[in-house]
Protein backbone atom coordinates (compact mmCIF):
# COMPACT_ATOMS: atom_id res chain seq x y z
CA UNK A 1 0.00 0.00 0.00
CA UNK A 2 1.18 3.40 -1.04
CA UNK A 3 0.03 5.29 1.25
CA UNK A 4 -1.26 8.25 -0.80
CA UNK A 5 -4.15 8.39 -3.44
CA UNK A 6 -3.93 8.83 -6.55
CA UNK A 7 -6.44 10.36 -9.18
CA UNK A 8 -6.16 9.11 -13.05
CA UNK A 9 -8.63 10.63 -15.16
CA UNK A 10 -7.30 8.35 -18.27
CA UNK A 11 -6.15 5.39 -19.21
CA UNK A 12 -2.61 6.13 -19.65
CA UNK A 13 -2.65 7.47 -16.19
CA UNK A 14 -4.41 4.21 -14.62
CA UNK A 15 -1.47 2.13 -16.28
CA UNK A 16 1.51 4.25 -15.04
CA UNK A 17 -0.29 4.32 -11.37
CA UNK A 18 -0.56 0.82 -11.18
CA UNK A 19 2.43 -0.17 -13.56
CA UNK A 20 4.91 -0.48 -10.36
CA UNK A 21 2.92 -3.08 -8.61
CA UNK A 22 2.52 -4.58 -11.55
CA UNK A 23 6.49 -5.23 -11.66
CA UNK A 24 6.64 -6.62 -8.35
CA UNK A 25 4.38 -8.72 -8.57
CA UNK A 26 1.24 -7.70 -6.07
CA UNK A 27 -2.05 -8.86 -6.10
CA UNK A 28 -4.58 -5.98 -7.72
CA UNK A 29 -7.71 -5.54 -6.23
CA UNK A 30 -10.55 -3.15 -7.26
CA UNK A 31 -14.12 -1.77 -6.50
CA UNK A 32 -16.27 -0.75 -9.50
CA UNK A 33 -18.78 1.88 -8.62
CA UNK A 34 -20.73 4.96 -9.95
CA UNK A 35 -19.75 7.02 -7.47
CA UNK A 36 -21.64 8.75 -4.64
CA UNK A 37 -20.17 6.73 -2.35
CA UNK A 38 -21.24 5.64 1.37
CA UNK A 39 -20.62 3.13 3.75
CA UNK A 40 -21.75 0.54 1.74
CA UNK A 41 -18.90 1.24 -0.92
CA UNK A 42 -16.63 1.37 2.46
CA UNK A 43 -17.37 -2.40 3.03
CA UNK A 44 -16.55 -3.09 -0.42
CA UNK A 45 -13.21 -1.33 -0.36
CA UNK A 46 -12.57 -3.38 3.08
CA UNK A 47 -13.31 -6.55 2.03
CA UNK A 48 -11.37 -5.69 -0.97
CA UNK A 49 -8.24 -4.72 0.99
CA UNK A 50 -8.58 -7.88 3.32
CA UNK A 51 -8.10 -9.87 0.11
CA UNK A 52 -4.91 -7.75 -1.55
CA UNK A 53 -3.04 -7.37 1.18
CA UNK A 54 -0.31 -4.80 0.57
CA UNK A 55 -1.07 -4.95 -2.74
CA UNK A 56 -2.65 -2.14 -4.78
CA UNK A 57 -6.70 -1.60 -4.40
CA UNK A 58 -8.54 0.57 -7.15
CA UNK A 59 -11.56 1.89 -7.46
CA UNK A 60 -13.36 3.06 -10.01
CA UNK A 61 -15.92 6.10 -9.87
CA UNK A 62 -17.85 6.06 -13.75
CA UNK A 63 -21.43 6.59 -14.48
CA UNK A 64 -21.92 4.45 -17.26
CA UNK A 65 -24.56 5.42 -19.70
CA UNK A 66 -24.90 2.50 -21.27
CA UNK A 67 -26.59 0.70 -18.11
CA UNK A 68 -29.22 3.43 -18.27
CA UNK A 69 -32.37 3.10 -20.42
CA UNK A 70 -35.12 5.47 -21.90
CA UNK A 71 -36.01 7.55 -18.90
CA UNK A 72 -34.41 6.44 -16.30
CA UNK A 73 -32.25 8.61 -13.87
CA UNK A 74 -28.49 9.07 -15.82
CA UNK A 75 -28.67 12.74 -15.54
CA UNK A 76 -30.35 13.01 -12.06
CA UNK A 77 -27.80 10.30 -10.67
CA UNK A 78 -25.38 11.91 -8.00
CA UNK A 79 -22.42 12.99 -8.11
CA UNK A 80 -19.91 13.42 -5.47
CA UNK A 81 -16.01 13.28 -6.59
CA UNK A 82 -14.64 15.63 -4.00
CA UNK A 83 -16.32 13.21 -1.64
CA UNK A 84 -16.03 10.42 -3.05
CA UNK A 85 -12.71 10.65 -3.03
CA UNK A 86 -12.29 11.59 0.47
CA UNK A 87 -13.87 8.05 1.56
CA UNK A 88 -11.62 6.43 -1.06
CA UNK A 89 -8.15 7.74 0.55
CA UNK A 90 -10.11 7.22 4.35
CA UNK A 91 -10.34 3.24 3.12
CA UNK A 92 -6.59 3.47 2.03
CA UNK A 93 -7.28 3.18 -1.73
CA UNK A 94 -4.35 3.45 -4.01
CA UNK A 95 -5.39 4.40 -7.62
CA UNK A 96 -9.20 5.77 -8.30
CA UNK A 97 -9.93 5.38 -11.62
CA UNK A 98 -12.30 8.07 -12.54
CA UNK A 99 -12.76 8.85 -16.48
CA UNK A 100 -14.87 10.67 -18.28
CA UNK A 101 -17.75 8.99 -20.75
CA UNK A 102 -14.71 8.93 -24.06
CA UNK A 103 -11.87 7.32 -22.50
CA UNK A 104 -14.15 5.09 -21.59
CA UNK A 105 -16.20 4.48 -25.32
CA UNK A 106 -13.50 6.57 -26.94
CA UNK A 107 -15.30 5.66 -30.62
CA UNK A 108 -18.96 6.01 -29.01
CA UNK A 109 -21.04 3.56 -27.88
CA UNK A 110 -19.24 0.19 -28.33
CA UNK A 111 -20.12 -2.08 -31.42
CA UNK A 112 -19.53 -4.85 -29.67
CA UNK A 113 -20.92 -5.72 -26.07
CA UNK A 114 -21.45 -8.46 -23.78
CA UNK A 115 -24.77 -10.22 -23.90
CA UNK A 116 -26.12 -10.82 -19.85
CA UNK A 117 -27.85 -14.20 -21.28
CA UNK A 118 -31.64 -15.46 -20.55
CA UNK A 119 -31.10 -14.28 -16.85
CA UNK A 120 -30.57 -10.29 -18.27
CA UNK A 121 -33.79 -10.21 -19.36
CA UNK A 122 -35.30 -11.45 -15.92
CA UNK A 123 -36.49 -9.53 -12.65
CA UNK A 124 -34.14 -5.95 -12.95
CA UNK A 125 -33.67 -6.94 -16.91
CA UNK A 126 -37.20 -7.54 -17.31
CA UNK A 127 -38.21 -3.92 -16.36
CA UNK A 128 -34.83 -2.26 -17.72
CA UNK A 129 -34.04 -3.92 -20.88
CA UNK A 130 -30.80 -3.48 -21.95
CA UNK A 131 -29.33 -3.02 -18.66
CA UNK A 132 -27.35 -5.58 -18.04
CA UNK A 133 -25.82 -5.71 -21.33
CA UNK A 134 -24.46 -1.87 -20.06
CA UNK A 135 -23.26 -3.50 -16.73
CA UNK A 136 -21.39 -6.44 -17.82
CA UNK A 137 -19.89 -4.82 -20.88
CA UNK A 138 -18.62 -1.75 -18.47
CA UNK A 139 -17.27 -4.29 -15.82
CA UNK A 140 -15.40 -6.10 -18.61
CA UNK A 141 -13.84 -2.89 -19.88
CA UNK A 142 -12.86 -1.87 -16.81
CA UNK A 143 -11.59 -5.18 -15.69
CA UNK A 144 -9.67 -4.75 -18.78
CA UNK A 145 -7.90 -1.62 -18.07
CA UNK A 146 -7.03 -2.55 -14.13
CA UNK A 147 -6.58 -6.52 -14.64
CA UNK A 148 -7.52 -7.16 -10.88
CA UNK A 149 -6.83 -10.44 -8.96
CA UNK A 150 -10.05 -9.79 -7.25
CA UNK A 151 -13.31 -7.63 -7.68
CA UNK A 152 -15.13 -7.10 -4.87
CA UNK A 153 -19.18 -6.84 -5.78
CA UNK A 154 -22.03 -5.75 -2.99
CA UNK A 155 -24.92 -8.44 -2.62
CA UNK A 156 -27.31 -5.69 -2.28
CA UNK A 157 -27.01 -5.62 -6.25
CA UNK A 158 -27.63 -9.53 -6.37
CA UNK A 159 -28.55 -10.25 -10.13
CA UNK A 160 -25.43 -8.05 -10.85
CA UNK A 161 -23.00 -9.75 -9.11
CA UNK A 162 -24.57 -13.73 -9.78
CA UNK A 163 -23.53 -12.24 -14.01
CA UNK A 164 -20.57 -10.70 -13.46
CA UNK A 165 -19.17 -14.10 -11.78
CA UNK A 166 -20.81 -16.01 -14.77
CA UNK A 167 -19.34 -13.10 -17.04
CA UNK A 168 -15.39 -13.45 -15.23
CA UNK A 169 -15.95 -17.57 -15.23
CA UNK A 170 -17.37 -18.40 -18.90
CA UNK A 171 -15.22 -15.56 -20.32
CA UNK A 172 -12.10 -17.06 -18.79
CA UNK A 173 -11.29 -13.47 -17.29
CA UNK A 174 -9.09 -14.80 -14.78
CA UNK A 175 -10.33 -12.48 -12.02
CA UNK A 176 -12.22 -13.54 -8.75
CA UNK A 177 -15.28 -12.10 -7.76
CA UNK A 178 -16.43 -11.52 -4.40
CA UNK A 179 -19.51 -10.78 -2.89
CA UNK A 180 -19.88 -8.93 0.29
CA UNK A 181 -22.69 -8.66 2.48
CA UNK A 182 -25.41 -5.79 2.56
CA UNK A 183 -24.38 -3.10 4.55
CA UNK A 184 -28.03 -1.47 6.00
CA UNK A 185 -29.27 1.69 8.09
CA UNK A 186 -30.39 1.39 12.00
CA UNK A 187 -33.23 0.61 10.04
CA UNK A 188 -32.92 -1.67 8.27
CA UNK A 189 -32.69 -0.13 4.54
CA UNK A 190 -30.06 -0.93 2.51
CA UNK A 191 -27.73 1.65 2.31
CA UNK A 192 -27.97 3.11 -2.15
CA UNK A 193 -26.87 5.87 -3.31
CA UNK A 194 -30.31 6.71 -4.06
CA UNK A 195 -31.70 6.73 -0.79
CA UNK A 196 -31.11 10.85 -1.18
CA UNK A 197 -33.50 11.03 -3.52
CA UNK A 198 -35.87 9.81 -0.23
CA UNK A 199 -37.76 12.23 1.50
CA UNK A 200 -37.76 11.35 5.67
CA UNK A 201 -41.64 10.06 5.30
CA UNK A 202 -40.85 8.02 1.92
CA UNK A 203 -37.91 6.73 3.83
CA UNK A 204 -40.08 5.22 6.37
CA UNK A 205 -42.10 3.86 3.96
CA UNK A 206 -39.23 2.32 2.28
CA UNK A 207 -38.36 0.50 5.10
CA UNK A 208 -41.11 -1.91 4.64
CA UNK A 209 -38.91 -3.73 2.30
CA UNK A 210 -36.68 -5.47 4.40
CA UNK A 211 -39.58 -6.18 6.93
CA UNK A 212 -41.23 -8.14 4.23
CA UNK A 213 -37.88 -9.87 3.47
CA UNK A 214 -37.08 -10.69 7.07
CA UNK A 215 -40.97 -11.98 6.98
CA UNK A 216 -40.15 -14.55 4.42
CA UNK A 217 -37.25 -15.63 6.23
CA UNK A 218 -39.45 -15.98 9.07
CA UNK A 219 -41.45 -18.69 7.20
CA UNK A 220 -39.46 -19.93 4.61
CA UNK A 221 -39.52 -23.36 6.43
CA UNK A 222 -42.80 -23.90 5.45
CA UNK A 223 -42.21 -23.52 2.06
CA UNK A 224 -42.06 -21.12 -0.76
CA UNK A 225 -45.72 -20.33 -0.87
CA UNK A 226 -45.20 -19.61 2.96
CA UNK A 227 -42.64 -17.48 2.53
CA UNK A 228 -43.87 -15.43 -0.49
CA UNK A 229 -47.21 -14.94 1.17
CA UNK A 230 -45.59 -13.66 4.46
CA UNK A 231 -43.48 -11.09 2.47
CA UNK A 232 -46.90 -9.83 0.23
CA UNK A 233 -49.27 -9.43 3.77
CA UNK A 234 -46.34 -6.94 4.89
CA UNK A 235 -46.24 -5.19 1.72
CA UNK A 236 -49.85 -4.56 1.22
CA UNK A 237 -49.20 -2.33 4.97
CA UNK A 238 -48.00 0.57 2.56
CA UNK A 239 -50.46 1.80 0.10
CA UNK A 240 -50.07 0.71 -3.73
CA UNK A 241 -50.51 4.72 -4.42
CA UNK A 242 -47.34 4.95 -2.43
CA UNK A 243 -45.03 1.93 -3.26
CA UNK A 244 -45.46 0.71 -6.58
CA UNK A 245 -43.95 -2.93 -6.25
CA UNK A 246 -42.04 -4.19 -9.63
CA UNK A 247 -41.13 -8.04 -8.67
CA UNK A 248 -41.68 -9.75 -5.72
CA UNK A 249 -39.28 -13.35 -6.34
CA UNK A 250 -37.99 -16.15 -5.09
CA UNK A 251 -34.97 -18.11 -6.63
CA UNK A 252 -32.13 -20.19 -6.13
CA UNK A 253 -28.95 -18.69 -5.44
CA UNK A 254 -28.11 -18.91 -8.82
CA UNK A 255 -31.19 -17.15 -9.54
CA UNK A 256 -32.66 -19.95 -11.05
CA UNK A 257 -36.36 -21.07 -10.59
CA UNK A 258 -37.45 -22.80 -7.41
CA UNK A 259 -38.97 -26.61 -8.64
CA UNK A 260 -39.92 -27.89 -5.21
CA UNK A 261 -42.34 -25.84 -3.44
CA UNK A 262 -42.01 -27.58 -0.26
CA UNK A 263 -39.10 -29.22 -0.13
CA UNK A 264 -38.60 -31.87 2.83
CA UNK A 265 -35.01 -31.02 3.11
CA UNK A 266 -33.60 -27.49 3.73
CA UNK A 267 -32.45 -25.83 0.68
CA UNK A 268 -30.94 -22.62 -0.10
CA UNK A 269 -32.60 -20.00 -1.68
CA UNK A 270 -32.96 -16.23 -2.03
CA UNK A 271 -35.64 -13.79 -1.85
CA UNK A 272 -35.47 -10.72 -3.99
CA UNK A 273 -37.74 -7.12 -4.40
CA UNK A 274 -37.79 -4.38 -6.69
CA UNK A 275 -40.49 -1.08 -5.97
CA UNK A 276 -40.70 2.38 -7.22
CA UNK A 277 -41.54 4.95 -4.23
CA UNK A 278 -42.03 8.35 -5.61
CA UNK A 279 -39.29 8.28 -8.56
CA UNK A 280 -36.75 6.28 -6.89
CA UNK A 281 -36.57 2.62 -7.39
CA UNK A 282 -35.47 0.49 -4.80
CA UNK A 283 -34.30 -2.91 -4.56
CA UNK A 284 -32.88 -5.82 -2.17
CA UNK A 285 -32.83 -9.18 -1.38
CA UNK A 286 -31.71 -11.54 1.41
CA UNK A 287 -31.11 -15.24 1.97
CA UNK A 288 -33.51 -17.78 2.21
CA UNK A 289 -33.61 -21.49 3.60
CA UNK A 290 -36.72 -23.16 2.60
CA UNK A 291 -37.95 -26.41 3.65
CA UNK A 292 -37.09 -28.78 6.36
CA UNK A 293 -40.26 -28.60 8.60
CA UNK A 294 -41.57 -32.45 8.92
Amino acid sequence: MSGSLLLAPTREELAAALAPYRRSGAEVGVVTTMGALHEGHARLLGVARERVGEGPLVATIFVNPLQFGAGEDLERYPRTLESDLALCEREGVDVVFAPAVHEVYPGGDPVVTVDAGPLGDELEGESRPGHFRGVLTVVAKLFGLVRPDVAVFGQKDYQQLVLVERMARDLCLGVEVVGAETVRGADGLALSSRNRFLSAAQRDQATVLNRALRAAQDRAAHGLPAARWAAMRVLDEVPQTDLDLDYLAIRTPRLDEVTELHPREPVPARILVAARLGGTRLIDNLPLTLGGTS
